[in-house]
């Protein structure tokens, strides 16, 4: 039911946005061959940009280290990711140094668990099935969400290459699509698996994005608990790495 009524929203949203970007791009277009924005301009539209790739940690009340009730799901750090990246983009630039924008893009977030255990589906709380002797080449337990930032840029003017400095500040609200197991191993072959995972449904955060040019770097951080599951109260999640495109 949670699904459905996301997909249905999703697409509303969607139809809606599609029927202002004529005007969006046409008033961007216009105000740049007139080179004089006195009181600003509409930008945006279906786009593919801010494509972040990076690493992801999990924090226990505070702490990198996972606490007794969470440590089976000990993860290996450098193989643990994120990967995000925004289709739809509307702001208002109100001169040549500042936007505003609202976007909605995708995100994953992907743990490579150490241990040999199955997350158990349609639970109560996070829980999981022991190791049974069967060891997994991959193990990797992921969530899918759509995002939607409100971001604030801060740019430069441009330089003798025609290339600035941006800085960015976005909050953000996150919608839960599903969760996945991945398992590889000799006796099954490759499995997936997919639930809610009590995966926290609704996810509040924010991000920072410097950057020169096309690249920069950035930082998120997830202000609620990453699972809607008791013995998981205060572990949450963060992340940084590279990011592509920050226009």
């Amino acid at each position: 039911m949670r699904c459905n009524c996301l997909t249905a929203l999703l697409t509303g949203v969607l139809a809606i946005v599609i029927s202002f970007n004529t005007f969006a791009q046409q008033d961007s277009v216009k105000a740049s061959e007139t080179n004089a924005n006195p009181k600003g301009y509409l930008v945006g539209g279906i786009t593919f940009t801010r494509f972040d790739i990076g690493f992801t940690r999990m924090v226990d009340n505070g702490s990198f280290t996972l606490s007794p009730a969470n440590d089976f799901l000990d993860y290996k750090e450098f193989k643990s990711s994120t990967v995000s990246f925004d289709v739809l983009d509307y702001g208002y630039r109100f001169n040549s140094n500042f936007k505003v924008y609202l976007a909605a893009g995708l995100d994953w977030t992907m743990l490579r668990l150490k241990r040999n255990i199955t997350i158990k589906r349609n639970t109560d709380v996070l829980d999981y099935d022991p190791e049974s002797g069967i060891e997994f080449s991959k193990n990797r337990f992921s969530s899918f969400y759509v995002h939607i930032p409100l971001g604030f840029q801060f740019r430069t003017n441009e330089n003798a290459n025609g290339k600035r400095f941006y800085f960015v500040v976005s909050p953000e609200v996150s919608f839960l699509i599903n969760g996945k197991v991945k398992q590889k191993s000799e006796e099954n072959g490759k499995q997936k698996f997919r639930d809610d995972y009590n995966f926290e449904p609704v996810r509040l955060g924010g991000s920072v994005r410097l950057g020169y040019g096309w690249i920069g770097l950035f930082s998120k951080y997830y202000f609620n608990d990453m699972f809607d599951s008791a013995p998981q109260a205060g572990l949450k999640n963060m992340s940084f790495g590279i990011t592509f495109g920050l226009n």
